[in-house]
C-alpha cells in the first residue's frame, strides 16, 4: 500500500522537480550514517506564472514527506518488532504506568494506547496484562479472527526469547507438586492449597460459567488419579450389599443432569474482614460459579446398596481421595432425607458443561448437592456410608458453622451450632467495580443474584444514591422451577446518572420466594470465621463529566 502510494505521489510530479531516486526496498535506510552523504535539493523557484503550480507541487511534496515520514515510523516499527524479550520482561509491563505488554505464541506486543480502545472495556484487556492472550482468546473465540489479527499486529514490538524458560524445580516431597496448571484469569487467595476466584467482570459474562474460571476451593493437595483402576466404595445397608464401582459402573445408572450454582461458605469474606479481623481466605465476590452437571443421582446408587429412609436421624457421609500428609481425607455430610429425595437431585457427578470433570472440580466423580454449601460437595469421591451421625471430618464438625459477633476464639463452642447446609439469599454487583470511573449519562450496572435450598430469586433491587431510591433491575437468564432454583439468576439494570453528579454509591439487594431479603450491613452478621457473608453489596463509582 505504501508503495503505490509513494508511486502516485512521485509520478505525477512535473519531470522538473522530481527528485532522483532509485529503487529500493520497502525499509531501506532513509538516512546515513556517512557524513560524505550530502542529498542534493533540487531547486523549487517558481516564476509568476507557475505560482499556483507551484504551491500545488508544494502541497504535494509536503503529503510525500508525510508518506515518507509515516514510512519511517514503520521501518522503525520492524526493527523493533525483531528485538528479542524474556518472560520476565513481559510480566513486568502489567499496568498502565509500566506499560502493558501481551504474548501470542512467540510475538510481544505493547498494547498499551490499545487498552482504553478495547470494546470489551479496558478491565477485560487488563486480565491478560504481563501475560499471554490464549487463555483469553480460548474462552472468547471471536477474537481469533483475521481482522483482529491485523490490528493486534500493528502493536508488535517484538519476539519472546526461543530459549526454554526453565521453571525452578520442586522438590519431590512437596504434596502440590503434581497440581494442574491453571487459568491466568483467577484472582488467587492461596497458592497451596490452590483457592482462586474468577474476576467479577467475567463471573457473571456467561450464565454457564466456563470451566477454567470456575472458582476453585481446594483444602488439600490434588490427587491425580486413574480413571481406569477408580473405585467409588458404597457401604451397604444392614443386610444390603456394599458396592465397588467403576467409572463404566455410574455410567451404568441412569445418567441426569441439572444446572447448579455452587456457593462457598466464605464468599465475600473481605467485607466482613473490614469490620474486624476474621480467620480465613479472603474471598471477594468471585466464589461463587455455575456448571450443568452430569452423573448418576446419588438416591438410585445408595437404593442398589440396600439403603432406604429411615425414621431416625441419619446422615450421608462423603469422604474425598484428597489428603494431608498423616493420611486425614477431607469429608463431610448430608442428610439422609435430602440424599434419598429424588426431588433434590442429588448427583454422583462425572460430567461438567459436557465434560469430563476437570482435576480441580473433582475428576473423574464428585458430589453435586444443590442447594447446599460447597463444603457439602466433596471432590474426588472414594467412599459413601449411611451413618446415625453426622460426618466426624473437622470440616463438618470444627468449620463451616455461623455464630454470634459476640463470640470469639477464646469463647466459641463448635458443638453448640449446626453444621451449614442451605445458604442465605445472596447478590452482588460484578460491573461496574468499586473505584471504577464511568462516563456520565447512562450506566450499565450488572450482577449475579441466588439463594439456597432451592428458593428463586423473585427481585433485585438496585439503589445509585446510597439507598435512598431504588429500581429493579432485569433478572437474566433460566427461569426455574419453583422450589427446585438450584442456579443464580444474572442480572442488569441501565441508570440515568442525573446531571452534576461526580459520584455514584451503588448498592444491590436481592429478595428469595420466601421473602427473605438481605442485611442491609456487615457489623450484625461479622462472625470469625467470616462466612454467611450477605450484607447489601455497595460499589462506589467516580463520574467524569
Amino acid at each position: 500500500m505504501l508503495l503505490r502510494l509513494y508511486r502516485t505521489v512521485v509520478v505525477g510530479l512535473p519531470q522538473a522537480i522530481r527528485v532522483k531516486s532509485t529503487p529500493s526496498r520497502i525499509c531501506s535506510p532513509v538516512y546515513s550514517t556517512n557524513d560524505s552523504f550530502q542529498p542534493q535539493h533540487p531547486s523549487l523557484t517558481f516564476s509568476d506564472n507557475s505560482r499556483t503550480q507551484g504551491w500545488k507541487v508544494m502541497g504535494t511534496l509536503l503529503g510525500l514527506g508525510a508518506v515518507l515520514a509515516y514510512h519511517d515510523h514503520r521501518c522503525r516499527a520492524a526493527q523493533e518488532s525483531s528485538r528479542i524479550y524474556t518472560k520476565e520482561d513481559v510480566r513486568a509491563h502489567n499496568s498502565p504506568e509500566n506499560g502493558v505488554w501481551v504474548t501470542l505464541g512467540s510475538e510481544v506486543f505493547d498494547v498499551t494506547k490499545f487498552v482504553q480502545l478495547h470494546p470489551g472495556g479496558p478491565s477485560k484487556l487488563m486480565l491478560a496484562a504481563g501475560g499471554p492472550l490464549e487463555p483469553f482468546w480460548a474462552l472468547y473465540a471471536v477474537h481469533n479472527q483475521a481482522h483482529v489479527r491485523e490490528l493486534l499486529a500493528e502493536y508488535k514490538i517484538g519476539e519472546l526469547n526461543p530459549e526454554v524458560d526453565i521453571s525452578p524445580t520442586l522438590e519431590a516431597s512437596d504434596p502440590y507438586a503434581d497440581d494442574p496448571v491453571r487459568h491466568p484469569a483467577l484472582k488467587i487467595n492461596s497458592q497451596r492449597p490452590f483457592n482462586a476466584e474468577p474476576p467479577p467482570e467475567l463471573l457473571t459474562e456467561n450464565y454457564i460459567t466456563p470451566n477454567p474460571i470456575f472458582f476453585t476451593r481446594n483444602h488439600l493437595p490434588v490427587p491425580n488419579l486413574d480413571p481406569e483402576t477408580y473405585r467409588l466404595h458404597i457401604v451397604g445397608a444392614p443386610g444390603g450389599q456394599s458396592l465397588s464401582l467403576s467409572l463404566d459402573d455410574l455410567y451404568k445408572f441412569p445418567k441426569h443432569e441439572v444446572t447448579v450454582t455452587l456457593q462457598c461458605a466464605g464468599n465475600r469474606r473481605s467485607e466482613m474482614s473490614k469490620v474486624k479481623e476474621v480467620k480465613g481466605l479472603e474471598w471477594r465476590t468471585g466464589a461463587i460459579s455455575t456448571a450443568r452437571w452430569a452423573g448418576a443421582r446419588l438416591c438410585d446408587v445408595l437404593a442398589q446398596a440396600g439403603h432406604r429412609l429411615s425414621e431416625t436421624e441419619a446422615h450421608v457421609c462423603f469422604e474425598g481421595l484428597d489428603s494431608d500428609p498423616t493420611g486425614t481425607a477431607y469429608g463431610a455430610s448430608i442428610p439422609l432425607a435430602r440424599a434419598m429425595d429424588p426431588e433434590a437431585e442429588v448427583l454422583l457427578a462425572y460430567e461438567m458443561n459436557g465434560q469430563p470433570l476437570p482435576r480441580d472440580h473433582g475428576f473423574p466423580v464428585r458430589v453435586v448437592v444443590p442447594g447446599v454449601v460447597g463444603a457439602r460437595h466433596v471432590k474426588w469421591l472414594g467412599r459413601v456410608s449411611v451413618e446415625s451421625e453426622e460426618s466426624h471430618s473437622h470440616w463438618q464438625r470444627r468449620d463451616y458453622k455461623g455464630f454470634s459477633p459476640s463470640v470469639d476464639w477464646d469463647t466459641v463452642d463448635f458443638d453448640l451450632a449446626p453444621s451449614i447446609q442451605e445458604l442465605p439469599i445472596q447478590s452482588a454487583i460484578t460491573e461496574p467495580h468499586d473505584g471504577a470511573t464511568v462516563e456520565s449519562g447512562e450506566v450499565t450496572i450488572k450482577g449475579y443474584a441466588w439463594s439456597g435450598g432451592g428458593r428463586a430469586v423473585i427481585r433485585v433491587d438496585v439503589s445509585i444514591d446510597g439507598g435512598l431510591t431504588w429500581q429493579e433491575a432485569e433478572l437474566v437468564g433460566e427461569e426455574q422451577c419453583p422450589r427446585k432454583a438450584w442456579a443464580w439468576r444474572l442480572w442488569q439494570l441501565k441508570a440515568q446518572v442525573p446531571a452534576k453528579l461526580n459520584e455514584l454509591n451503588i448498592i444491590c439487594k436481592a429478595i428469595d420466594d420466601s421473602y427473605n431479603v438481605q442485611p442491609d450491613t456487615v457489623a450484625p452478621i461479622w462472625n470469625l470465621r467470616g462466612v454467611l457473608s450477605n450484607a447489601w453489596h455497595r460499589v462506589h463509582v467516580h463520574i467524569v463529566p
